[in-house]
């Protein structure tokens, strides 16, 4: 099972700096530009000052995003608000231990995030983390399944720290349904990284795909009725996109490249296409390039039709976590196309149009 817990890392492991990528001509860098400019302008970094930053979210408001960052001596991610007005940042996890996947309840008032800081043993964690990046200088990137991953709300100041999950085994990477009533996550409480929908305030539990292999990063449609996620239960490590209606009884494949990783799929607003990040693994690792594209999709109660795809980035750098701002009109992502080649939020303003009928 923890062969299988190396999916993220294998896929993420780019975009972290576990992977060299080819230099690309300034030629090259100019063609992207002009190519990425039919769907974004005004592109721009978002955070700075913080080692690596990424996975970040909206309020529902759009005004302010959430996201998880390392911070300037501390070897693992905590969790951050950044007011995009201000540029004003607050840390609201703990400040100790793993922390990942956060996201705003959508009536704004609290934000939702996983966090391990009650690891038993977090300070001999934080030791061993050190050491390696001490001797490595630079830690690579590992995606951990730290079997003491719980879920938490907090207000939006980071007080009033509530936890929802308590089951044994890893909880983490959830999100809200649309009304607010129901938080979609990954959970190993059963051995196995699968699919659980839950009541908002952390009740009534059930499970809603059960297959061998990792099941993970899910987010409900803007109706409620299905949830995206990433698996690779075809082919180990290589992540490939599903679709599961929300009672679980019907499934759908969305992509099936097993020479490619595609994963970290995203709604936007009007529930027509999807974004995700893509790249060839078929000559391996090296040289892979994440970059984002799109997926017209339909679907009704049943059924779930994926259509035209479109390649949105093409900039030599790692493009992954793709998010739209609840009006649509924004796309946020976590990218290396900063100076030093440290991973930092990206945002643009989002030209795409309607898919054609």
């Amino acid at each position: 099972m923890i062969d299988r817990f190396l999916t993220l890392a294998f896929a993420f492991g780019l975009l972290m700096g576990s992977v060299a990528q080819a230099a690309e001509p300034a030629s090259s860098e100019s063609a992207s530009s002009e190519s990425e400019a039919k769907y974004l302008g005004n592109i721009h970094q978002v955070t700075k000052g913080l080692p690596r930053a990424g996975e970040g979210y909206f309020s529902p408001d759009g005004k302010t995003i959430v996201f998880q960052a390392y911070p300037v001596g501390y070897p693992f991610y905590q969790i951050y608000t950044q007011d995009l007005k201000s540029g004003d940042v607050r840390r609201i996890s703990p400040g100790r231990g793993r922390t990942t996947c956060a996201y705003f309840t959508p009536d704004a008032g609290k934000i939702l995030f996983a966090s391990a800081h009650t690891h038993p043993h977090v300070g001999r964690e934080e030791l061993t983390a050190r050491k390696i990046a001490a001797e490595g200088g630079r830690r690579r990137y590992q995606w951990d399944f730290d079997e003491y991953m719980d879920i938490y709300t907090v207000d939006r100041d980071g007080t009033n720290l509530t936890q929802l999950t308590d089951a044994p085994g890893y909880d983490a990477e959830g999100s809200y349904s649309s009304d607010g009533k129901h938080i979609v996550f990954t959970s190993t409480r059963d051995g196995d990284p699968d699919l659980y929908i839950m009541d908002a305030d952390g009740g009534n539990v059930r499970q809603i795909v059960n297959v061998d292999g990792y099941d993970g990063g899910p987010f409900f449609s803007p109706d409620d009725k299905w949830v995206i996620f990433r698996s690779d239960r075809d082919k180990e490590h290589m992540l490939q996109l599903y679709a599961v209606s929300v009672d679980g009884k019907h499934e759908v494949q969305l992509t099936d490249n097993l020479n490619e990783v595609n994963w970290c799929p995203y709604f936007h607003p009007s529930g027509k296409y999807i974004i995700w990040s893509s790249a060839d693994y078929s000559r391996g690792p090296v040289g892979a390039h994440f970059q984002l594209k799109t997926m017209d999709i339909e679907y009704d109660d049943e059924t779930f039709k994926g259509g035209q795809v479109t390649q949105i980035t093409t900039a030599p750098s790692a493009d992954v976590l793709p998010v739209f701002s609840p009006d649509g009109t924004k796309l946020m992502w976590t990218s290396t196309r900063t100076e030093d080649g440290s991973s930092q939020l990206w945002m643009a303003d989002w030209l795409r149009g309607e898919p054609k009928k």
